[in-house]
């Protein structure tokens, strides 16, 4: 009872039981993560095979870039501005009219762009229906405002429609998903899942928050302007992650690409809670500057992600064959060298985005993902350069990558006393 009533107590105000809402909101979702693909991804994999499987995973790397494009950033610049404005309808009603038009935008040029490079390579030509079918994702993304539903704190929103996309696109694989020929219906169910949770949420924030669409040139400017500079640090960033499987797909064939798909996508479900408490944190100490909070979050994260470290490297090597067939043994080596980004992510993730940005320092948060996307390109480019493309050499370089965010991150944030409790929060 002594324990329950001092959880209570630390959670009367009405900001940090929103917090806990969210945390709790999206901790659900991480679940349906964890257990969704746990169910899909192993019964793909038998069902396909590592060549069509690869193919699939090569699509949805080719069209992530054009969800960086059309994402432009504003998961943190207008998440940002919709958490400093929530209270001012009218302000909130510009906001998002400006970044809808601005999205919608992108996609349009996105899909141009994807046309072009389609139908001007072979190797895409051959394949055109699953690249349109992926693109389907990227509408998707465009029509599910995450930053908005982030910026007012209702992240309940979030893990409602994303669990129905995953729910619709898990169901839907074992019902239409039977033999390797039906590889065509896998782009197809996603992005419709994507596309239906799109549609819900723009219906739920018009109907609920009364939000009207306006045309506002001035203020369509000044977004882009606020968020390219998020922009070009997620989209150099994201660049490399992509990069792998294209550059492996390129090089080395479709069968390397689900090796690396299957390795890499572990330890992501792995590091997923890190993002979730990221996101929850961010517009939270955005408005309160809440440094006690962060170094907590900090020191805990640190110990629990060394904990998981130790534990994936000694039971990797009997789960993943069993979960995933002997086929894919190969992603059991690469992912118990992958993981050890974990802890390096499991501390810059909150240095960035939580200390950098929530206390106005962008420059040293976008450097850092632009010099370490930079080092790494270049990297890439050395090994296809000397014909030495290898996944080895390609993950122990994202794993320099992440130390050299850590370094660099943390640099700034000692230097500028980030983390120092000026005052009683």
């Amino acid at each position: 009872m002594l324990v329950l009533n001092k959880i209570r107590q630390k959670f009367q105000s009405e900001d940090k039981k929103r917090l806990l809402e969210n945390f709790l909101s999206l901790s659900i979702l991480q679940g349906a993560n964890y257990i969704l693909p746990l169910i899909t991804l192993p019964y793909l994999v038998r069902v396909l095979g590592p060549e069509k499987f690869g193919l699939i995973a090569f699509a949805q790397s080719f069209i992530q870039y054009f969800n960086i494009l059309t994402d432009y950033g504003f998961n943190l610049s207008a998440t940002r501005e919709i958490s400093i404005h929530r209270d001012n309808k009218e302000k909130v009603s510009e906001i998002f009219s400006s970044v809808m038009i601005i999205k919608f935008g992108l996609l349009v040029f996105s899909f141009i762009i994807m046309g072009v490079i389609v139908f001007s390579f072979e190797k895409f030509k051959k394949d055109w229906l699953i690249y349109y079918l992926t693109f389907g994702m990227v509408v998707g993304q465009c029509l599910f405002p995450v930053w908005f539903f982030q910026g007012i704190e209702k992240m309940k929103y979030i893990t409602f429609l994303n669990i129905i996309a995953k729910l619709i696109f898990t169901s839907c694989v074992f019902i239409f998903v039977r033999q390797v020929s039906d590889y065509i219906y896998v782009p197809l169910i996603n992005s419709t899942g994507f596309m239906m949770a799109g549609v819900l949420a723009i219906w739920i924030i018009i109907k609920d928050w009364k939000i009207k669409l306006c045309l506002n040139l001035k203020n369509i400017l000044l977004m882009l302007k606020l968020s390219f500079q998020f922009f070009l640090s997620r989209a150099v960033i994201s660049l490399y992650t992509n990069t792998n499987s294209v550059v492996v797909g390129l090089f080395l064939g479709y069968k390397e690409v689900a090796y690396y798909d299957i390795a890499y996508k572990i330890v992501n479900i792995i590091r997923q809670p890190w993002d979730i408490l990221n996101t929850t944190v961010y517009p939270y100490v955005s408005k309160k500057r809440n440094i006690k909070l962060l170094k907590n979050i900090l020191k805990i994260s640190l110990i629990i992600s060394l904990t998981i470290l130790i534990i994936f490297k000694i039971l990797a090597e009997d789960t993943i064959p069993y979960i995933f067939g002997t086929k894919m043994l190969k992603s059991v080596y690469y992912s118990k060298i992958l993981i050890f980004i974990l802890p390096l992510i499991s501390v810059h993730i909150f240095l960035g985005s939580s200390v950098l940005v929530a206390q106005g320092l962008y420059k040293y948060f976008n450097l850092s993902n632009i010099l370490a996307s930079i080092f790494y390109l270049l990297f890439l480019g050395i090994l296809i350069i000397f014909n030495k493309v290898s996944l080895i050499l390609i993950i122990y370089g994202m794993i320099f990558v992440d130390l050299f965010i850590l370094i660099y991150r943390f640099y700034y944030v000692k230097k500028y006393n980030l983390l120092k409790e000026r005052s009683q929060q």
